[in-house]
């Protein structure tokens, strides 16, 4: 088991991902950190250490791949120092390879190795504890084939997180508990992207797998 992350003073916080994470955090509407998940996870550990005064940072980049990410990881993740760092990608690799077989995506080995390279320098260079959400699709049909092929990636961050002494997130096993009472419907419109309350709900399963 990881052990207990705990925050100081003016810790830096850094989420980075794909569109869920990213969460339309550019509009002025939503400035800085998105209306989603990362939204509800700062705002909440801002009001329960007022004191600490900690900076919440999003890096989500809408329709990233891992490639995607590590193509901006020394300027997203690396040069912003973080002393935790949490990272939700992957969803979009899994679709494409199921989906869009002709756009680029990385089989659950390259993405497992692209990962874990990421991974390595964060933890050398910035010394910082990493959250692992693993990739999830609000889905419950076993012969669909997205389904099907998420299980591959999710094995990949498992491992990822007991080698590099992450705390994972284990949302779609949390989420196959509570999909058999709440449809898939009601969670999303696309199986992918969050309704909002599902964006609260990411969010609590994150904070109590953090214990912050």
């Amino acid at each position: 088991m990881p052990a207990q992350i705990q925050l100081n003073v003016n810790d830096r916080i850094v989420f980075i991902g794909d569109s869920i994470t990213d969460a339309e955090r550019h509009r002025r509407a939503y400035e800085p950190l998105g209306f989603g998940y990362v939204h509800f996870v700062g705002y909440a550990l801002l009001a329960k250490y007022p004191h600490l005064d900690l900076d919440i940072v999003n890096r989500g980049v809408s329709g990233d791949t891992v490639a995607d990410m590590a193509a901006r990881w020394p300027r997203d993740c690396l040069a912003l120092r973080p002393n935790l760092l949490s990272v939700l990608i992957g969803i979009n690799d899994i679709w494409r390879s199921v989906m869009e077989p002709n756009r680029k995506a990385s089989t659950p080995q390259a993405y497992g190795v692209t990962y874990d390279r990421l991974l390595s320098q964060a933890r050398q260079q910035c010394d910082c504890r990493i959250v692992l959400a693993e990739p999830f699709l609000f889905d419950n049909d076993p012969h669909n084939p997205v389904r099907q092929a998420l299980e591959s990636y999710r094995a990949v961050v498992r491992t990822l997180a007991e080698k590099h002494d992450a705390v994972p997130v284990a949302l779609q096993q949390h989420l196959d508990e509570r999909i058999v009472h709440v449809p898939p419907a009601r969670w999303s419109q696309d199986t992918v992207h969050p309704y909002l309350w599902a964006h609260a709900w990411i969010a609590q399963q994150w904070l109590a797998a953090t214990a912050l």
